[in-house]
């Protein structure tokens, strides 16, 4: 353990030598996967790959999809992280576990769900049926499903920057007189919003990179349902070099979205 101390006068603690050993493992375990992605790539033929007419649809339906349930994410989500960070009533914690389970649920378990709850013989499917909504097997099927999977992220990052912003700002507000409605839009929204921005991203990030629950529920329609996750698993299977080739690019899309989420977090802290 060293230590040295800092310009303002305070003392920086370092960390112990063999801390770092299990850091580099770490970081290997990650990013050496990635470099052997990059050395299968062809090269020479990378561009025709990405660029092919079911590539293409599958990325922009990604993209549109993806985009469309982080609305609903957003949507649903900060009304649940309001009152789940300012609101207290009976049942509350079991609310909370109940609302994070898709983090630790298998998405395939997460698909078989929406499909017996908005399938054609499910709990709500057979109502919507007669009103003639189907939505299974539909690219709402694939919002539906990235949702589901998408809206704890939102939700558990919401929630921490309520309870780290505290209601301090909040009461005041009230003591001077302000509604609960003009205290929510005026104080507490501004407060995190780099919460509520960070919460999205992932929910985004989340939703594009979305398989087990997609395919279960909405199945692999080109155009329809097959996002860019099911394309790639198909494409394994027939031409892996287009498999690796739309890896890199899930990759790459993910990588400016944590890029850009990251910059926006350190940006806010400065």
């Amino acid at each position: 353990m060293t230590a040295r101390r800092r310009p303002g006068g305070l003392i920086q603690v370092g960390l112990p030598i063999w801390i770092y050993l299990p850091a580099t493992i770490g970081a290997l375990f990650v990013i050496v996967p990635l470099v052997a992605i990059l050395l299968k790539i062809d090269w020479a033929h990378f561009f025709p790959l990405i660029t092919s007419e079911s590539s293409r649809a599958a990325l922009v339906l990604s993209l549109k999809t993806a985009a469309a349930s982080t609305v609903v994410c957003v949507a649903l989500g900060v009304p649940m992280a309001l009152v789940l960070a300012r609101a207290r009533f009976p049942g509350q914690s079991i609310l909370r576990a109940l609302v994070l389970l898709p983090l630790v649920l298998p998405p395939v378990v997460g698909g078989i769900a929406l499909l017996y709850t908005f399938g054609r013989q499910g709990l709500l499917g057979q109502q919507l049926e007669v009103l003639g909504i189907r939505i299974a097997f539909s690219t709402a099927a694939v919002v539906l499903a990235q949702s589901f999977v998408s809206l704890p992220f939102l939700v558990v990052s919401l929630e921490g920057a309520l309870r780290s912003a505290g209601d301090k700002y909040e009461s005041i507000a009230v003591t001077l007189g302000a509604r609960p409605t003009t205290v929510l839009r005026r104080v507490t929204l501004p407060l995190v919003v780099p919460g509520l921005v960070s919460g999205a991203v992932l929910a985004f990030a989340r939703a594009l990179g979305e398989f087990g629950a997609t395919l279960t529920f909405a199945g692999s329609l080109q155009g329809v349902t097959r996002t860019l996750p099911l394309e790639i698993y198909l494409q394994r299977e027939t031409d892996p070099d287009a498999a690796v080739a739309l890896s890199l690019l899930l990759i790459v899309v993910a990588a400016l979205i944590v890029v850009a989420s990251a910059s926006r977090r350190l940006s806010g802290a400065l």
